[in-house]
C-alpha cells in the first residue's frame, strides 16, 4: 500500500512526562485515517509530533518516504503538512481575509485556493471582511480548517474539529472535510466517534500512549466489545 505517513515506534516527553510510549501510524495516500482513544490518550501529542511541536525522542516518522522526525516544525510544514489544532487558534483581532493571507507560504497561495476554499465554506466569503473575534465557534472553526488550506498541503492534520459545535454545523464541517479529502490526505482527532466512523476510511485506536488496534473503519463500526473497550462508547 502506499502511504503518505509512516510513523514508526516514536516516544514523546513533554517535560517530565512520558506521554507517546510507542505510536505507529500508517497513513495511506487520499484517505481519512481517524486517531480514536479516551481524553489524555495521547491523540494530538501524536499530531504535534508528526510536526515537530512535541518532538519524539525514539521513532522514525516517514513522509513521502522522507525521513521528518528531527526537522524543525517550519521546515516539516514547508514540505506540504498542515495543522488545525484544537480550540481553533484563529487570530480574533484580524478580520477573515487576513487570517487567510496570513496563512500563504508564497504570495498568491490565497489568490490561487479563494474558489474551493469558498465552495466548502460559503460563509467565509460572506463574512471576509469581519474580524475573528464576531464570528459564531462553528464559522471560526471553519476559518481554522480553511487556513490550513491556504498552502498547497499534501497532508492535513486536524485535531477535533467537530468540539463544541451545534449538530447542523457538525454536518457541514463533515460534509467540508469529507470535500478536502479528494484533494488532501486527512490525519482526524475526533472525540465523537459517530462523526469518526462516518468520515474515515481507516482508525488507529490510542491508549496510553501506546497505539493499540489498527484497521479499517467499517470493521471497527460493528466490533462493539473493542468500541466499549477503549472509547468507552455503545
Amino acid at each position: 500500500m502506499n502511504y503518505l505517513l509512516d510513523v514508526q515506534d516514536i516516544h514523546t516527553y513533554i517535560g517530565q512526562s512520558y506521554i507517546l510510549q510507542g505510536v505507529n501510524l500508517c497513513v495511506p495516500k487520499g484517505t481519512i485515517t481517524a486517531l480514536l482513544g479516551r481524553n489524555g490518550a495521547g491523540k494530538t501529542t501524536t499530531l504535534k509530533s508528526i510536526l515537530g511541536l512535541t518532538p519524539p525522542r525514539q521513532g522514525k516518522i516517514a513522509f513521502e518516504g522522507q525521513e521528518i522526525q528531527g526537522l524543525p516544525s517550519f521546515d516539516i510544514a514547508a514540505l506540504g503538512i498542515g495543522y488545525v489544532p484544537e480550540h481553533r487558534s484563529i487570530f480574533r483581532d484580524l478580520s477573515v481575509e487576513e487570517n487567510l493571507k496570513i496563512a500563504e507560504r508564497q504570495k498568491g497561495d490565497l489568490e490561487s485556493k479563494k474558489e474551493m476554499i469558498f465552495s466548502l465554506f460559503p460563509d467565509l466569503k460572506r463574512l471576509i471582511t469581519l474580524s475573528g473575534a464576531n464570528l459564531s465557534g462553528g464559522q471560526q472553526q471553519m476559518l481554522a480548517v480553511a487556513r490550513a488550506l491556504v498552502a498547497d498541503n499534501r497532508l492535513l492534520l486536524i485535531d477535533e474539529p467537530s468540539e463544541g459545535l451545534a449538530p447542523v454545523i457538525i454536518q457541514n464541517m463533515m460534509t467540508a472535510i469529507r470535500k478536502l479529502s479528494s484533494e488532501s490526505t486527512v490525519v482526524l482527532v475526533e472525540q465523537n466517534f459517530l462523526v469518526a466512523s462516518h468520515l474515515a476510511e481507516y482508525y488507529v485506536i490510542i491508549e496510553e500512549g501506546r497505539s493499540v488496534k489498527e484497521g479499517k473503519m467499517k470493521d471497527l463500526v460493528n466490533d462493539h466489545e473493542t468500541i466499549h473497550r477503549y472509547l468507552g462508547a455503545t
